[in-house]
């Protein structure tokens, strides 16, 4: 189980990445809103398709976790730290979700996604973000 800092921005996320990636020496994988397989019933907005939907990059052999924000949804500079659980264990991921729920608010239910057999995103009781993610190890072979 890995916990990762994932921070968030509005609409700069490609430039920040670019600019960290070239600070510490690594080179981001990045993905777009309009990389993720079309669904009817949540049509992508034009505006967000170029936005990047995650990345991720290296960083003194900690992995941190890169979004902006879509749009529509609220940002507020400063509160745009989230924190992600990545396990490989689908068990724990379960078990880490649905207590950290209790008394929290839910964005989005554990699920399959295309990147995940299990992903889930979170408010906790105390405001705090989380995302939590199975990971197979498929997605990070040859690190």
């Amino acid at each position: 189980m890995a916990l990762n800092v994932y921070m968030i921005f509005n609409g700069e996320c490609r430039q920040a990445v670019e600019f960290y990636g070239q600070v510490f020496g690594s080179e981001a994988r990045i993905m777009s809103f309009g990389d993720a397989p079309p669904n009817p019933e949540f049509p992508m907005p034009e505006e967000a398709k170029n936005l990047v939907m995650h990345a991720e990059l290296m960083i003194s052999g900690s992995r941190v976790m890169f979004s902006d924000s879509f749009p529509g949804r609220p940002y507020v500079k400063g509160n745009n730290i989230e924190l992600a659980i990545v396990s490989t264990d689908m068990d724990e991921v379960k078990s880490i979700f649905n207590q950290l729920k209790e008394g929290g608010k839910v964005e989005m239910e554990l699920q399959e996604t295309f990147w995940s057999k299990c992903y889930g995103k979170l408010t906790d009781k105390f405001g705090v973000e989380w995302q939590v993610s199975h990971d197979d190890g498929s997605a990070h072979q040859g690190e």
